[in-house]
């Protein structure tokens, strides 16, 4: 393979070079356990604190409401199965979106079966969530309203800050994954107003294994793991140094970046859309062109299957997905497009390209080609193209 473009930044991104080089410390010289007492532990503690302090300053709280996790998934449990569990008294319903992660869908379904009530709302066409359906079904006993705030597959934006008022009017508590948002475009848990937040660090350039949950002040939830007194009693074990010491370096340098990355990637967005779409018939853009993750391009592909393509793809050096990463591999279609009204066969011609700080005017132009001759060679095949 001469080449490798990749375009599959939302399932994963590179390390970048300035994280690599803050982590390195404290894998070795620097691998003091932040619990100790004694001048090596205590370089460790002080590298914790100040990752807290940087993560804070972006999401505009205090570092005290922020708890290193191990990723997206595990804050996201956290925040639904912790906020089910402390108010069960109080309520057991839940309300959230049919084209959430499935950390979050996948949590809610065990949370039905331990006797919680789960209202999914609907999305618009182009993946928007019904704001009338939250407020239908926000009732006496709803203690948790969970919305992302960009989807992972779409990146169409969701209207937070507006489920948050009235959420705030009813008083229940407002949880968003924002692991794809995080690092990508601005986020505010005043703007929003969120009580919980969830995001990973290996999505905005950092290291896979680490992440965080936002705990607004005053929000009351069980610890997530027992067995020690880290994280302020709230998450037992070591923490992992490196993982955070890199995250914080990740969001420092995608803060710094953002404006002219985000002006940048919508520019090569926009045009990555609209040549595909001239270029090849039959071809449909997923979700929003405006309310949209300025990296995340979504197409469907009619009378070809979404899978073929990316295996032909990859043949010629090109990264992109069919869904989201967690479900790569099954034969089901996408219930995020399943969600938006598309038919099965539709949605089963569907690929995701997400753009990244590398990606190239010159390096799109390459894979529109590619993937324009690969579709007409597969639906040259196929018994359906007409």
């Amino acid at each position: 393979m001469e080449q490798l473009i990749y375009m599959d930044n939302a399932a994963t991104t590179p390390v970048s070079e300035g994280v690599l080089e803050a982590m390195r410390p404290y894998f070795c010289g620097s691998y003091g356990n932040p619990s100790g007492i004694y001048g090596l532990s205590m370089k460790s503690k002080k590298a914790v604190a100040e990752a807290r302090e940087t993560i804070a300053s972006m999401l505009g709280c205090e570092p005290s409401e922020i708890y290193f996790t191990s990723g997206g998934s595990e804050s996201d449990n956290w925040a639904l199965r912790g906020i089910a569990k402390q108010q069960r008294e109080r309520g057991r319903h839940i309300i959230t979106t049919k084209i959430e992660h499935h950390a979050v869908l996948h949590t809610c379904a065990q949370l039905e079966q331990e006797g919680c009530r789960v209202t999914y709302a609907g999305v618009d066409e182009s993946g928007i969530v019904r704001l009338d359906e939250i407020r239908r079904a926000a009732s006496p006993d709803t203690v948790l309203i969970s919305v992302m705030t960009a989807n992972n597959e779409i990146g169409t934006l969701q209207p937070v800050a507006e489920i948050g008022q009235l959420a705030r009017e009813r008083g229940i508590c407002l949880h968003t994954d924002a692991v794809q948002a995080f690092g990508h475009i601005p986020v505010s848990v005043d703007e929003l107003q969120v009580d919980l937040l969830s995001a990973s660090a290996h999505k905005f350039n950092g290291p896979k294994g680490v992440g965080f949950l936002y705990v607004r002040s005053g929000v009351k939830l069980p610890p997530m793991i027992c067995g020690g007194g880290q994280e302020r009693g709230m998450r037992a074990g070591t923490e992992n140094v490196p993982g955070i010491v890199g995250m914080a370096e990740a969001a420092r340098e995608a803060a710094a970046a953002m404006k002219e990355r985000a002006e940048r990637e919508r520019v090569l967005r926009d045009y990555f859309m609209d040549e595909v779409l001239r270029r090849i018939p039959y071809a449909r853009v997923n979700g929003s062109r405006e309310k949209r993750l300025p990296n995340n391009v979504n197409f469907c592909f009619q009378f070809i299957e979404g899978e073929s393509l990316l295996i032909l793809l990859d043949m010629s050096g090109i990264c992109a997905s069919s869904a989201s990463a967690c479900t790569a591999g099954t034969s089901e279609p996408s219930h995020v497009l399943t969600a938006l009204g598309l038919p099965d066969e539709v949605a089963r011609g569907s690929v995701r390209f997400t753009l990244g700080a590398q990606t190239t005017k010159e390096e799109i132009d390459f894979v529109i080609e590619k993937t324009a001759g690969t579709i007409e060679r597969l639906r040259e095949m196929s018994p359906f193209f007409p």
